[in-house]
């Protein structure tokens, strides 16, 4: 396939949309945190923030029950993104948490990027709560390029630019979650499940080269 220079599709929203998926034992087959974070610069629903924490996955509960909330300062925006893409996510997808989390406010976001290798972070607070979320040990940058067959939602191509992280932590109200950074097979090789993602762009491809599906 020719490559060109202007892609012909419809770009729904960029940004960035770091990770971090942590698994009690790192050979579990389930995960016991999920959490993804989201500074969006462009969407149909204007710019903002968001963190989804799911602490409890498999549980059909809220916040303060259980950790299964979102913080958010663009709460339509992310509904549209909850709804279109991290709901056919592979490891999002059929998650009880993700549908019974609470909403809460966010009024503050706080980078601290560091050095790119040794730490990043970023902290939400609003709404009586604090989260961090924490990178440590990074790898270098990865350019990814995946098409809508590939993709996560089987509906979009994606672009990003990824770096792998070692060690993670979701840290909520000063109490870290439970779990450990594993491995995963994800866009043809064993990856990371805590990464950061810069520079995301999803795209609905042109209609005559959509291959349906999701």
């Amino acid at each position: 396939m020719t490559r060109i220079a202007i892609n012909p599709g419809r770009v729904d929203w960029s940004g960035e949309n770091p990770g971090i998926y942590l698994k009690h034992n790192a050979g579990d087959a389930s995960y016991s945190t999920l959490a993804v974070f989201f500074r969006v610069v462009l969407s149909p629903y204007g710019r903002g923030h968001a963190a989804i924490v799911l602490g409890a996955p498999e549980m059909a509960k809220g916040w303060p029950e259980v950790p299964n909330l979102i913080m958010t300062d663009n709460q339509r925006m992310m509904r549209w993104i909850v709804d279109g893409w991290v709901a056919k996510m592979p490891t999002f997808r059929g998650k009880d948490g993700l549908g019974a989390m609470t909403w809460l406010d966010c009024d503050s976001v706080e980078k601290r990027p560091g050095d790119l290798k040794s730490r990043y972070s970023e902290t939400l607070r609003g709404s009586g709560v604090t989260l961090e979320m924490v990178w440590r040990d990074l790898g270098p940058p990865l350019p990814v390029e995946v098409t809508q067959q590939n993709s996560a939602t089987r509906e979009h191509e994606m672009y990003s630019v990824f770096l792998e992280a070692r060690e993670a932590q979701v840290i909520l109200n000063g109490t870290p979650l439970a779990g450990v950074v594993a491995e995963r097979q994800f866009f043809g090789r064993t990856m990371s499940t805590a990464f950061l993602a810069f520079s995301e762009t999803w795209v609905t491809p042109p209609p005559a080269s959509r291959q349906g599906g999701a």
